[in-house]
Formats: structure tokens, sequence, C-alpha cells
């Protein structure tokens, strides 16, 4: 350990027995900055030691960051260029900017600080992190989505992991401009979240799948009432009338656990419009179909899957997870009347986002769910190493059968849909 970061260690030890826990949640930043500053110059001076100014105020600063912010990760999270933070153990600082992920010089004074930021975390939305619960889903105050696990889980010391929240909106037309999507496939989803299409989001960790829901749902009407349900809450809808609903672990008895499967359960009584699943991951898939089925058009959800059919076939085996005893047909043919519209989002190895498949859900023939592709993302077949993926989106057109055809003609938005594939 260095001489500066063995001083920074035992004056924090120092600082931190003396300080009252009310008076700092009740100071204001500048306050606390001023009680920090003599706190630290006078143990200094007790030490009789020639510490420059330029590090006694990196020593208040980090202190500050400690009491009211991450600590150490409180820069990161201050970067707008960063988009994720992830923690490997107190020496193991990794970021993600533009698309790639870079080590950085980021430290903490050893795993008890980072084991603190991180129970202070979880702390704020009522969950814990122990021995007992090594993990833990968390969210900070911006939106921000946070993933907590902590030894003997963590083998190396605890790990964070933060998505960071954006601060600005990102619609349909900002991840046109980023080259995301075609302004064609941009009109389409945005006609297919005002005709109330039902809509599945697949993709892998990272590959935008949350913004883009984000993203369609500014099309929904204002007159609508909307039900989020989330592990922890971070999508951010401008409507009026949204009723946010979160999870909730179980508590040290190992009682009073809310699932989201519960939630959509209760939903379903709140009388609600749309319903709206941050990401499906379980038995709550079945009652999200069901829901899209009695009424609750234009429900939207996220899933992990690497292709639209992949990720057909994963709410099947969600449904399964639900121990209903139902055969594979009528599974198939409750998820073929439900589902209209499956995107693809991928995050690709160059670290751009694309909207790689958008595809219609339009039968069932024999025992396979009939896919068909309305846009597609292709690659150029001569890629230059080192260089942005280069490609173009490409569409057939619409089929004869199309769901969103019809119900476009509903809405009177069915010319504007034919607009967008010529």
């Amino acid at each position: 350990m260095s001489a500066a970061k063995a001083l920074y260690l035992d004056i924090r030890d120092r600082i931190y027995e003396a300080l009252d826990t009310g008076a700092v949640e009740n100071a204001t930043k500048d306050q606390l900055r001023n009680q920090l500053t003599n706190g630290v110059d006078m143990l200094i001076e007790q030490k009789e030691q020639a510490i420059p100014a330029v590090m006694r105020r990196q020593f208040v600063s980090n202190l500050i960051d400690e009491l009211t912010g991450l600590g150490p990760l409180q820069s990161l999270m201050d970067d707008e260029d960063v988009t994720d933070i992830m923690v490997n153990g107190p020496d193991a600082v990794f970021v993600e900017r533009h698309g790639q992920v870079e080590h950085t010089d980021v430290s903490f004074v050893d795993d008890n600080q980072l084991r603190q930021i991180a129970q202070r975390i979880v702390s704020r939305v009522g969950r814990r992190v122990d021995e007992a619960t090594p993990l833990a889903d968390a969210r900070l105050p911006d939106g921000s989505r946070v993933n907590v696990v902590i030894n003997p889980i963590s083998i190396d010391g605890t790990a964070i992991s933060i998505r960071k929240f954006k601060k600005q909106s990102i619609g349909l037309p900002e991840l046109v401009e980023f080259g995301a999507m075609s302004p064609q496939m941009a009109k389409v989803l945005m006609i297919a979240s005002r005709c109330r299409c039902n809509i599945l989001i697949s993709g892998g960790t990272g590959s935008g799948k949350t913004t883009l829901l984000n993203g369609l749902s500014q099309y929904i009407s204002e007159k609508e009432r909307i039900l989020t349900i989330e592990d922890a809450a971070e999508l951010r809808l401008q409507q009026p009338h949204v009723l946010r609903l979160e999870t909730r672990v179980a508590g040290t008895e190992g009682t009073g656990q809310i699932t989201q499967r519960d939630l959509v359960i209760n939903a379903l009584r709140m009388r609600p419009d749309r319903i709206i699943i941050g990401e499906c991951r379980g038995s709550e898939a079945f009652e999200m179909l069901q829901a899209m089925n009695t009424g609750h058009d234009g429900s939207m959800s996220t899933l992990h899957a690497n292709t639209p059919r992949d990720a057909l076939a994963r709410v099947e085996s969600m449904i399964m997870m639900a121990n209903l005893a139902l055969p594979l047909e009528a599974i198939r043919r409750t998820i073929v009347s439900a589902v209209n519209i499956v995107i693809q989002a991928n995050r690709l190895h160059d670290g751009s986002r694309k909207i790689t498949s958008i595809s219609e859900v339009v039968g069932l023939e024999g025992e396979n769910v009939v896919l068909e592709e309305i846009f597609r993302f292709e690659p150029d077949d001569r890629q230059v190493e080192g260089e942005k993926i280069a490609g173009r989106f490409v569409t057939p057109g619409l089929m004869q059968r199309s769901e969103l055809a019809k119900k476009s003609r509903y809405f009177g938005l069915y010319e504007e849909l034919m607009a967008a594939f010529r």
C-alpha cells in the first residue's frame, strides 16, 4: 500500500469515528465540505507531515464521494461517455465507453470500503446484501440499474455492475441517427406502437432492449392507463397515467416476497389498458400472454434471446416453468394469438447496437410458429477489421396476412404504414 493511500485510510477511519450520521444527512454539500476540510487539516497537522494542498483537497473530495455518493465510482458516474461500470474487486474497475470495454485506474482502499458502498446502494431501495443474501438487484436515484454480488459467491471480492441511466431521452429518431435502424423501420415501429400491437423485444445483455422499449412507449396515447412491472424500476414513461410496480425480495424471515408473476396477476385487476414488463424471465410469461389475449392490446416486454425464433422458444420454456401442464400445441397457439411483433436487438462486435430484425408472428402451420421477417440488417460481405460494421437494412415488404396492416386500417394509419415500404 502506498504512503498516500495509508494516510488517507488512517484519516478516513478517524473522521468516520467522529462523524455524526444524522448531521451528515442534514448538512448541505458546502457545509460538509467545510467540516471535512477542517477535519482533514487538523489531523494532518497532528501528524506534523508536509502534505500538499492538492492532496488534501483530493482527500476531502474522496470523503464527500464516500459519504454522499458512490466513493471512487462517483467520477465514473459523472462521466457522460461511460455507459456501464463493472467492478470485479477493489483494484479491478472496468467501464464501457462507446461500445468498448476498458480498464480504469480507479480503485478502492480495500474490499471493506467497496462492500460498504454496495450495502448503501441496495439499502436505499429496501434491499440487503450480506452472507445470507449475497446477491442483490437495486437502482440508483437517477434510475441506473445495479447488481451486487459479494463473497463467498464472488471469490475475488465484492462485485458491482452498474448500467447507467441516460439522462437524455433516446427515442426512435435518435436511434435512427445512431444507425441502429433505418427511418422506415422507425416509422413502422412507431405505427405498431400506436396501433396497439403486442411487442416482444429480444436481445442479449447491453443490446439496447430497454432503450428501445422506452422509445416505443413514447407513441402510446396519453389517454391510456399503463402499468409497468419490473425487478428494478428503470422505465421512464412520459404519459400522465402510468403506475409503476416493482418486485420485492423476501425478508429476513423468508417471507414477503412479491414476484413479477404476482404483480402481473394483480395488475389484471387494476384496469390497465397496457401492461409493460421490463424483462420477462419466468413463469409470469403465461399471465403476460393472457393479458395480451384479453383486451390489453399494446402490451410490451423484453427478454433475452439471440433470434426472434429463439425468443418465442424462450417464451414456451417460461410458460412451462409455471407448471400449468399445458400441451405444447396449446402454448404455441397462445403465443401466436397474443404476440404480434418480435424485434431483435443485437450488440455487434464493434460495440455498435442495431435492430437486426423485425418479424411478425402470422400463424401456426402444423406444430411450427410462422414468422415473417419484414426488416433485417444485412452486413456487407467485405468488412474492414477495426472499423465499424457496414451493412444495410432491407425489407421484403408486408405479407397479405399481416396483422399490423389490419390494425393500421382500424387506426387510420394504413396509408402511412404502406408509405414506409415504398
